[in-house]
């Protein structure tokens, strides 16, 4: 199964940390939460959840993680603020992982120089900061453009979830040598 980073800080939107952590858990995913300061605890913006940072970002090498997932709320704008994880997340995308992003979560992906042509979906206050980036926006449920996934709210989790996870699979079908062309049929 995948590594997967998701970076966190403070005030992120409860369930959009919750839904695709569990959901990438429960498939069998190895997941560690990132953040600033490994060993805070940090709470989602609606009280609902506290979870601890495993590692701190300094710590971690992205070479180590197969995707990132960036859960949106306010952790996004907090953590973009913050010049080591702007370069991980930069070196997640320019590595050719995984990578998702929610809501606000495209925040991190604009500090990180990483949108320029690409095609993503957000929160509608976060549009204008894409477009202006020089990414093409587009309002619809999951926006997918190569690995790069992206949701605009916690109604399009179930979505969101299921595009990492079939990312994920084709992924390591990929790396294990599985997509080799089948032999033509004969006439």
């Amino acid at each position: 199964m995948s590594r997967i980073a998701f970076v966190l800080g403070d005030d992120f939107e409860d369930s959009e940390f919750r839904i695709p952590y569990d959901g990438l858990k429960a498939a069998g995913h190895q997941i560690d939460i990132i953040g600033i300061e490994a060993g805070k605890i940090v709470a989602g913006k609606k009280g609902k959840e506290k979870v601890k940072i495993e590692k701190a970002v300094d710590d971690v090498d992205d070479r180590s993680y197969d995707a990132l997932v960036i859960p949106g709320g306010y952790s996004p704008d907090h953590l973009r603020m913050d010049a080591d994880m702007v370069s991980f997340v930069g070196e997640m995308v320019r590595g050719g992982k995984v990578i998702a992003a929610v809501c606000h979560g495209p925040q991190l992906l604009i500090e990180a120089n990483v949108v320029r042509g690409k095609t993503l979906t957000s929160w509608p206050s976060v549009k204008t900061d894409l477009i202006n980036a020089g990414a093409r926006w587009v309002d619809q449920e999951v926006a997918r453009d190569g690995r790069l996934i992206t949701s605009r709210k916690p109604d399009d989790l179930p979505a969101f979830t299921r595009a990492i996870e079939q990312q994920l699979g084709v992924q390591a079908e990929a790396s294990s040598g599985n997509n080799r062309p089948q032999p033509s049929p004969r006439h």
